[in-house]
């Protein structure tokens, strides 16, 4: 593995904040309660709404340009099996059977919640992961060393890896249309639902919205918005009319902000986290190494070829010195033969 300075200083950065905030927050490394950015986004999931028509998983798959799936986008077979995010779907959509009507069946779409403080930022060490201000958790793969404390520490079970890159492999998930954001467009999957059960606005407004869809419909929904206040609150918010927890939603999560939760979790492991300098400056030595052999056998190989080259131009120069030589000795000795005859032949010409 060639281990350039740059991110060598990079991770040791990181990793030094990381030891020495290891019980802060993952929003910046702050044990303060937040209660996120005050003009951050979010989306509304209106569960009654939905039709597990998997338009939203389409949009998705499309915006992100992830693989095609084995099975089309119109084939609503998948619905019949529990499906979770992976590393080539952000999202999907499952299907569940109303307890309270029986006759109905209820989807859920199912994707990474973007908490306003997330356990995966927490439990990231190099910082790959980061909560921007418009709501979005963002990786920066350049950074990520493919430790996976992000996968253990979401209580949602959202990110995904991808197992089969054998080169530098991805944290998967969600981006909440980041880039779309900032361009001031509409989440793929929010564009693309025909029935309007997905909502894009900011936080406190699509809070609003949730709660008069509550006042004015009762009779529609349970008195919960899940989300608001869930691991220390989302940016994706739910509306449902019947029971979470009986549509595959974890209702034991409390308010407790994930990153206190995760923090105590690598407090546990303090000699993993006040290794991970030493380890890199292990890692750095043996790539700086690595580099000073390579740049040796670099030299060496090209001295050889030099002089090899020398020799080789030295022998053939000495060949050609050595037939310009005999073929001199050669001339010389035809002229002296001729010039012997000729006086020969003169003087018998003149005893005749």
């Amino acid at each position: 593995m060639s281990l350039s300075r740059r991110k060598f200083l990079g991770w040791m950065g990181a990793a030094g904040t990381g030891t020495l905030l290891k019980n802060s927050s993952a929003n910046a490394a702050s044990n303060a309660y937040f209660s996120g950015y005050p003009n951050s986004y979010a989306i509304l999931h209106d569960i009654t709404r939905c039709v597990g028509c998997r338009s939203c998983e389409a949009a998705c798959n499309s915006v992100n340009e992830l693989p095609v799936p084995e099975k089309p986008f119109a084939d609503l077979s998948v619905l019949e099996t529990r499906r979770r995010t992976t590393a080539k779907a952000y999202t999907v959509v499952n299907k569940f059977s109303s307890v309270a009507k029986p006759d109905q069946s209820v989807y859920v779409k199912k994707q990474c919640n973007h908490c306003l403080e997330p356990a995966c930022a927490s439990a990231c060490f190099v910082r790959a992961f980061k909560k921007t201000p418009e709501g979005a958790v963002t990786y920066d793969a350049s950074v990520c060393v493919g430790c996976r404390y992000c996968m253990i520490a979401c209580p949602f079970e959202i990110p995904a890896y991808e197992y089969d890159k054998a080169l530098e492999p991805r944290v998967m998930k969600c981006t909440m249309c980041y880039p779309r954001i900032q361009k001031g467009l509409l989440p793929g999957c929010v564009q693309a639902c025909p029935k309007e059960a997905l909502t894009f606005g900011k936080r406190k407004d699509i809070l609003k919205i949730a709660r008069d869809r509550i006042g004015n419909h009762p009779d529609r929904y349970i008195d919960h918005i899940y989300g608001e206040r869930e691991m220390g609150g989302t940016s994706w918010l739910y509306l449902s009319g019947v029971p979470f927890s009986s549509i595959g939603m974890r209702e034991d999560l409390g308010v407790t902000p994930a990153p206190e939760l995760t923090s105590g979790a690598l407090g546990a492991v303090p000699i993993v986290v006040g290794l991970w300098p030493v380890l890199l400056t292990g890692i750095y030595a043996i790539s700086r190494r690595k580099e000073k052999v390579a740049e040796a056998e670099k030299r060496e190989a090209v001295d050889m070829a030099v002089a090899e080259t020398r020799r080789e131009a030295a022998s053939q120069l000495d060949a050609a010195l050595d037939k310009a030589r005999k073929e001199r000795d050669s001339a010389v000795q035809q002229a002296v033969k001729k010039a012997l005859e000729d006086a020969k032949k003169a003087q018998q010409e003149e005893t005749s």
